[in-house]
């Protein structure tokens, strides 16, 4: 069957009435996940997920995969009213979303980055249609030692790309590894640090570690910054703008925007480790380096809230190429998904379109539709989430940790598992607050389990000799690509680190 037969045949599971109910509900809670601030993708999706459960798997996936994308369109809302980022890929947004809103056009540049939000996320997925079966059919030829070194590859750029703090991103992959050692040893029976705890016989699950790292984590940060001691002020006064839609010029001028950076977002989201912060600055840096108006960037030029915007959403698509084709996740949002996946049984890789692809294929339909519902949500629904953010983090936090220990006893039903939750709720904020990685810890938990059965089928497939790594063309390719991206990435990563530092300097 075409591409195009096969989209089509996941439209038609897409647009059943569940699914699509599936679909509004991720769509809004992912909007509301976006807008709070501090809280991002990674956080709503490690929350919300034991709430899918006895949920149909496809109609989970859409639901979880809407919360993913719809978090990125949500973020830039406060970016742009209270020049808070919702999360860090919307960081760049703030540079002239805010000065936008504080010269009165906050209308304008909300319709607008809801638009440019569309365009990215739209233009990645069409991508998405058109690679992923490529990546899929290169893939099918992929072994044990092909998934051990692109689960390296995965971790590897991860760590490079957390920069100058990159022994602390190798300490949080450590602890990741080791806890994902926990339980029976597969090939010896033996359990392993369960220290006679039959709940820990199968090993630690990643659920509650992501609740407590992303959830209470960010929560405890944010409650040490002092944000429940306000009610979020400084709030753009929306409802006294002169006009609320963007103007001819608005539109002319960053049309070529939208188009450029859906393309270079799209390429650094496959890219894993990458992901949609790098894209966001990268966006923003290029397009001051070649406007006419560079002079306005910082003082509210509408091109530097658009291409943003737009990158950060074609990179939220492209990474779902590597998630869904090669089962590696390239974010801490994607190795969520992973994990979603391993929990219904469904282990993505080269042959999971092949062997899945109702689920596949309905997935990939669901988020050309997730992008038109969300446009619509992002712009008419606007003075909603204006409103929203007025919610004081004193009434937020309760109702956060009650939903994060709810969501978590519910999975098994076990209390050792909401107490590893609020165990790692407190090392997530100690994590943040000394600059560790909780993407790095998340994503090791993820693969590290992985990666140890397939150097355990490598090296009994070659009788113990690690000459296999050299002898198979697809390891050496994928050897020669993780060293170019562990020479490339870093300076890829300082380069947007100064981007950040110049232009926050002079907004």
């Amino acid at each position: 069957m075409d591409i195009f037969g096969d989209l089509m045949m996941g439209l038609s599971i897409a647009i059943t009435p569940i699914n699509l109910v599936y679909l509004l509900v991720g769509a809004m809670v992912g909007m509301i996940v976006g807008v709070i601030p501090g809280f991002g993708p990674s956080a709503g999706l490690a929350i919300l997920l034991p709430m899918t459960f006895g949920m149909d798997p496809t109609g989970a996936i859409m639901m979880l995969a809407a919360i993913y994308y719809g978090a990125m369109y949500g973020g830039t809302i406060t970016s742009i009213l209270i020049n808070t980022p919702g999360e860090s890929a919307t960081v760049a947004s703030t540079f002239d979303g805010f000065p936008l809103a504080k010269n009165g056009r906050a209308g304008p540049a909300l319709v607008m980055q809801a638009v440019a939000s569309f365009v990215g996320g739209t233009v990645g997925v069409i991508l998405i249609t058109i690679l992923a079966p490529m990546f899929a059919q290169v893939s099918r030829s992929f072994g044990p030692p092909e998934y051990f070194l692109l689960a390296v590859m995965g971790m590897l750029t991860l760590i490079v790309m957390i920069g100058e703090n990159w022994k602390l991103g190798v300490i949080s992959a450590l602890i990741g590894f080791a806890l994902g050692t926990v339980g029976v040893d597969l090939e010896t029976g033996q359990g392993r640090y369960t220290f006679g705890s039959a709940e820990l016989i199968g090993g630690i699950y990643f659920i509650p570690i992501a609740i407590g790292l992303f959830g209470l984590g960010e929560l405890f940060y944010a409650f040490y910054q002092g944000m429940h001691n306000s009610s979020s002020g400084g709030i753009v006064q929306y409802d006294k703008e002169e006009r609320f839609w963007p103007s001819a010029e608005d539109w002319i001028s960053t049309r070529m925007t939208m188009v450029r950076h859906s393309i270079l977002g799209f390429v650094v989201g496959v890219i894993p480790g990458a992901g949609a912060t790098i894209a966001s600055l990268m966006a923003y840096s290029v397009e001051r380096s070649i406007s006419k108006n560079q002079a306005n960037f910082g003082k509210g030029e509408m091109a530097g809230l658009v291409a943003p915007e737009t990158a950060n959403n074609a990179a939220s698509s492209g990474a779902m190429i590597p998630l869904l084709t090669l089962g590696i996740p390239g974010s801490a949002s994607t190795a969520v998904l992973l994990g979603a996946f391993i929990l219904w049984g469904l282990r993505p890789g080269p042959l999971f379109m092949e062997q899945n692809p109702e689920l596949a294929w309905g997935l990939i339909a669901s988020m050309y539709l997730g992008n038109m519902v969300l446009l619509a949500i992002s712009i008419f629904a606007i003075p909603l989430f204006v409103q929203m953010i007025k919610v004081p983090y004193r009434i937020l936090g309760p109702s956060i940790v009650v939903i994060c220990t709810l969501g978590t006893f519910s999975v098994h039903a076990s209390f050792i598992e909401t107490y590893l939750m609020f165990a790692a709720g407190i090392v997530g904020f100690f994590m943040r607050l000394y600059g560790f990685s909780a993407a790095a810890l998340v994503l090791a938990l993820v693969l590290g389990p992985l990666a140890e059965e397939a150097l355990r089928q490598t090296l009994t497939i070659s009788r113990g000799s690690f000459g296999i790594f050299i002898d198979r063309p697809a390891s050496i390719w994928i050897i020669v690509v993780t060293i170019g991206l562990v020479g490339v990435l870093p300076l890829i990563n300082r380069y947007g680190k100064s981007v950040k530092k110049r232009d926050k300097a002079g907004a």
